[in-house]
C-alpha cells in the first residue's frame, strides 16, 4: 500500500534519525528513572525491584518495541530526517498503523506505565496519567485536525476504519 499521499510537496523542517532515537531514549526510558527518584519505590526491596515489580518490564518492552517500530516506519518515509510538525508529508497505514491511528503515543504511554509499575513509583504513575490526558487532550486532537486538513478525504476513510488507540481495523 502507497503511505505517501502528496509526493511533491515540500518536506518539512526535520532533524537526523539518530537525534530522534537519542530524544526518544532520554525522554522514553532516562527521564522515567529520573521522576522515580521523587517517591519511594514500593516493592524494592534492598535497592532491587521486587517480583511484581519486574512485571513492569513486559509494558516497557512493548512499548519500546512499539516505539522503536513506529520510529523505523516514520525513517523509512522520510530518509532526509524526522519530521517533527504535526502536520506530516506522508500518511502511514502500514504495520502499527494497521490497528492503532497513534500507535507511537500508545507505545510511549506502554513505556511509561511499564516504568510506573517496575518503580513501584507513584510520581512515574502521576506523570503517566498526566502524559494520558495530554495525549487525549491535546497532542490527539491537533494531529488528528492537521492529518485531516493535509490529506482530507484519504485520511477521513482511514479515521474511519483504525481505531484512534487500539483494535481491530473496522471495514
Amino acid at each position: 500500500m502507497n503511505t505517501t499521499e502528496n509526493p511533491n510537496q515540500e518536506p518539512s523542517a526535520s532533524v537526523p534519525w539518530w537525534m530522534g532515537f537519542v530524544a526518544a531514549l532520554i525522554v522514553w526510558e532516562v527521564v522515567p528513572w529520573g521522576i522515580s527518584l521523587l517517591t519511594p519505590r514500593y516493592g524494592w526491596a534492598a535497592g532491587r525491584p521486587g517480583l511484581w515489580n519486574l512485571l513492569g518490564l513486559i509494558p516497557v518492552v512493548v512499548g519500546t518495541t512499539g516505539l522503536i517500530w513506529t520510529m523505523v516506519l516514520h525513517f523509512v518515509q522520510s530518509p532526509q530526517g524526522i519530521e517533527w510538525e504535526l502536520d506530516k508529508s506522508y500518511l502511514l497505514r502500514q504495520g502499527p498503523y494497521a490497528f492503532s491511528r497513534h500507535p507511537m503515543y500508545f507505545s510511549e504511554l506502554m513505556l511509561m506505565f511499564g516504568w510506573a509499575i517496575f518503580y513501584g513509583s507513584i510520581a512515574v504513575l502521576i506523570a503517566f496519567l498526566i502524559a494520558c490526558a495530554v495525549f487525549n487532550l491535546v497532542n490527539v486532537p491537533l494531529e488528528e485536525r492537521a492529518l485531516e486538513a493535509h490529506f482530507g478525504e484519504s485520511y477521513l476513510e482511514y479515521k474511519n476504519k483504525v481505531p484512534r488507540w487500539f483494535g481491530k481495523a473496522r471495514r
